[in-house]
């Protein structure tokens, strides 16, 4: 769905640009102040930030490394890139999504393309596709910068210190920081604490860029993020170590005349280390051992191009990823048992993709996307392959997929309204774990699941229309609807003949494809401007989504709703938010859901911005769950409760 695309500029040197469309975008690091961004600014995580953007949820499992959720639809069908590199995560239970290997401090901002018309680099992107774009000085910039942070909240004693530093020249540039997040368990509204909910990270980062020539760049980049000690009260098993290591190495040249505007060509690698660990929880029956791992290597190939009335995008990606997984149990007396979880399954992919922008006439744009992939995978591990094969006699080592896209949006611009609509239409191949899982236990309805080689692709219709009105100069209004119409829908079915592994575990569920389903995402929102340093603004949002029996997909938003007052008068910021659910009555009862009840609460957030010379020194503060309300939320993963009280004080301190 195209919700009042944005045009943005995203080059980080002295030379000329081209321009994206995207649908959102919400701006992590200092630069780009006045587009969307959180109120606890660089300090806040990744997930605050990614809560800023009007199509995502987040599936909350504790209190760290939640997974993004885009139009209702989770990891399976959403493409998350990190400045157009493809990661992996490496637990089988997502504990780790590839938005928790990156801090605030390296990220620049985060792009949203909502649904199938997505960035050159997304695959499988039926939902939409997430970049984060990472931060770099770029040239000619300050010559010497620095920037410090720390933050510190009351629930939880989460703390936080980050620095960074960069230097600039007209040749090169170079910046890197760290940063450093602890948090003890926090407690819920009332006051009760929620065990097993710590962490604590660390991330290091360093970019470099050189100009080889006037129109000619070297660009790297390398990122080590590592967490310890971070619980899961809503899993049965917490984590000891997430570690990443993070590569990549750029060239890019620009022209300045002629068809062709820029040429970037991208080499990346990333390694993805998980470990969860059981030791901590008391009265473990069968303590248990579940590392994972990721490997991925890949490329890409940028070309943009200006021709008359068209913004041309042409892109090649290729990548190879690796994931393997297994468990050992020691139950006591016993000898350890142990299977292969994800059988080291080594997956290439390349694709080519073409992205046209339109000048139709100076009130007129449309929007053309398309790209096919081609997708091989073999199962490297002979014990899990022999395994699965128990299930699926006559199963193969390597299974090809060929996937698609192709979406069209188009827009008008008048005096007082904006209209845009599109459709298009996608495919994605299963993944790993819907395709060669073994018995992995999914605590939110208590069954173990196993992945079936033979699923057919998954693929959806997507129609989506927006319409931003303007009633007056201080007032405007808009409407956003999308549906998506899948086919091949693929989802855990249930198996009564295969009994279950896990302790305590309901039963078996095998992936299959069910005929069709359906998603429905609707919002309304109002901008409100009655005085210069006065903002009002307003969002409800309401979504269905529906099986091939019409029974409810499970992890649907419910009715919400969101009103902020945003007070602004020179450096000072302040800002009274009231947020919400309805109780929910649509829920997925076939898929092992609970309702939940309906919920409100509010925040208040304010800041000062003081200049000592020229250097800026920014104070935040501000109150979540004012009145601490116990509540949770759809999205709470086991119906675990959201913090209660929180009173959370910042600095950043810009040299």
């Amino acid at each position: 769905m195209i919700a009042l695309a944005l045009s943005i500029l995203l080059s980080t040197d002295s030379i000329a640009t081209s321009s994206h469309v995207i649908d959102e975008v919400v701006v992590v690091s200092a630069a780009g102040e006045g587009r969307k961004r959180s109120a606890k600014g660089q300090v806040a995580s990744i997930d605050e930030h990614l809560s800023e953007l009007s199509h995502v949820n987040l599936v909350r499992r504790g209190s760290y490394a939640w997974e993004p959720v885009v139009n209702n639809m989770a990891t399976e069908r959403v493409a998350t890139t990190i400045d157009g590199m493809k990661i992996f995560y490496a637990c089988t239970d997502k504990m780790d999504p590839v938005t928790s290997y990156v801090e605030s401090s390296n990220l620049q901002s985060i792009l949203l393309n909502s649904g199938l018309n997505g960035n050159p680099q997304s695959t499988g992107n039926i939902g939409g596709s997430l970049d984060l774009k990472l931060r770099r000085t770029g040239f000619n910039a300050a010559p010497f910068h620095i920037n410090v942070d720390a933050g510190y909240e009351t629930n939880g004693h989460l703390q936080v210190y980050g620095a960074d530093a960069a230097v600039s020249s007209r040749r090169f540039y170079a910046n890197g920081g760290f940063f450093y997040r602890h948090a003890d368990n926090y407690k819920e509204g009332g006051g009760r604490k929620v065990e097993f909910s710590q962490f604590q990270k660390i991330n290091a980062f360093a970019n470099a860029g050189l100009k080889v020539t006037d129109r000619n760049i070297i660009e790297g980049t390398f990122i080590f993020d590592r967490a310890t000690d971070v619980g899961y009260p809503a899993l049965n098993m917490d984590v000891a170590k997430a570690e990443a290591f993070i590569t990549s190495l750029a060239y890019k040249h620009q022209w300045t005349e002629g068809f062709i505007n820029s040429w970037e060509t991208k080499a990346y690698y990333n390694h993805i280390t998980h470990i969860m660990d059981d030791t901590k929880r008391p009265d473990v029956e069968i303590h248990m051992d579940m590392p994972g791992k990721s490997w991925t290597s890949g490329l890409y190939s940028l070309i943009s191009a200006s021709a008359g009335r068209h913004d041309i995008q042409t892109n090649y990606d290729l990548y190879y990823n690796r994931l393997f997984a297994d468990m050992t149990m020691y139950p006591g007396g016993a000898a350890p048992m142990y299977m292969v979880t994800w059988p080291d399954v080594g997956t290439l992919n390349t694709g080519v993709a073409l992205n046209d922008l339109i000048s139709l006439t100076d009130k007129q744009s449309l929007k053309v996307s398309t790209k096919v992939a081609w997708q091989t995978q073999r199962l490297n591990d002979e014990e899990g392959y022999h395994a699965l094969e128990v299930f699926f006699p006559g199963m193969k080592q390597c299974y090809q997929q060929v996937t698609g896209r192709i979406a069209a949006n188009y827009q008008l611009s008048a005096a007082n309204y904006q209209l845009n609509f599109g459709a298009g239409w996608g495919s994605r191949a299963p993944t790993v774990t819907e395709a060669y899982g073994y018995y992995l236990n999914n605590t939110f309805d208590q069954y173990d699941y196993i992945g079936n080689p033979r699923l057919k692709n998954e693929s959806a219709i997507e129609l989506n229309g927006n319409i931003k009105v303007l009633i007056a100069p201080s007032f405007n209004f808009s409407v956003d609807a999308n549906a998506f119409f899948f086919s091949n829908y693929i989802i855990g079915q249930f198996e009564t003949r295969l009994s279950p592994m896990t302790v305590d575990a309901e039963g078996v569920k095998v992936y299959g494809n069910l005929s069709h389903a359906t998603i429905v995402n609707t919002s309304f929102t109002t901008d409100w401007k009655p005085r210069p340093w006065l903002t009002w603004n307003t969002k409800l949002s309401y979504a269905l989504g529906r099986d091939d029996e019409d029974d409810t997909l499970p992890l649907i938003s419910p009715f919400s709703y969101t009103s902020n007052l945003t007070l602004a008068h020179k450096r000072l910021q302040a800002k009274v938010e009231l947020r919400g659910n309805s109780r929910q009555v649509n829920y997925g009862k076939k898929y092992g859901e609970t309702a939940t009840p309906a919920w409100v609460i509010g925040n208040i957030s304010g800041q000062y911005t003081l200049f000592i010379k020229e250097q800026a020194l920014t104070f935040r503060v501000g109150v979540e769950n004012v009145a601490d309300v116990r509540y949770t939320t759809y999205a709470d993963w086991c119906g675990i409760p959201q913090k209660g009280r929180n009173l959370y004080v910042n600095l950043s301190w810009q040299l």
